[in-house]
């Protein structure tokens, strides 16, 4: 038994620990595939690159209040069509918050826009062709120092 394979299969208990013989058990056989015939293929058009969509004029920004994860549906509806939406996560469970602002990135991501934390139960989505700036997570704001002493 020189194969090491056939001692690690043997050792795990998953072959039986037999004498090899130099020659085969049966004469072997060539096996012959049935021939195949297959059908054509007809090529689909390709289509035209797919061209932008002009960007919607911003005239408002969604603000979504959800109770339960089923109200993702309107946060996507929203958001699919362009607008901004800001989503108050301050009604809902743990556990349903955090489902529905995965849900929310994966929207975000789909549809290459961005989802920006505003405070830690409120989150921004924001559409590809909108512009949120703002300060860095983590600096302090101009509000901050002057009520700091």
């Amino acid at each position: 038994m020189s194969n090491p394979i056939r001692k690690s299969m043997v050792w795990l208990g998953l072959a039986d620990d037999q004498y090899e013989y130099d020659e085969p058990a049966e004469p072997v056989t060539p096996h012959v595939q049935p021939v195949v015939t297959r059908a054509p293929v007809t090529q689909l058009p390709r289509r035209a690159s797919v061209a932008r969509v002009a960007a919607p004029e911003l005239n408002e920004i969604i603000t979504v209040h959800p109770r339960q994860y089923r109200d993702a549906q309107q946060v996507a509806e929203h958001f699919r069509d362009g607008t901004p939406v800001i989503i108050n996560l301050t009604q809902m469970t743990e556990a349903e918050a955090r489902r529905l602002v995965d849900f929310a990135s994966g929207l975000a991501f789909g549809l290459r826009g961005k989802i920006d934390r505003v405070t830690s139960k409120v989150f921004l989505l924001s559409p590809e062709h909108i512009a949120v700036t703002g300060e860095e997570p983590g600096g302090e704001s101009e509000l901050e120092a002057e009520f700091t002493a």
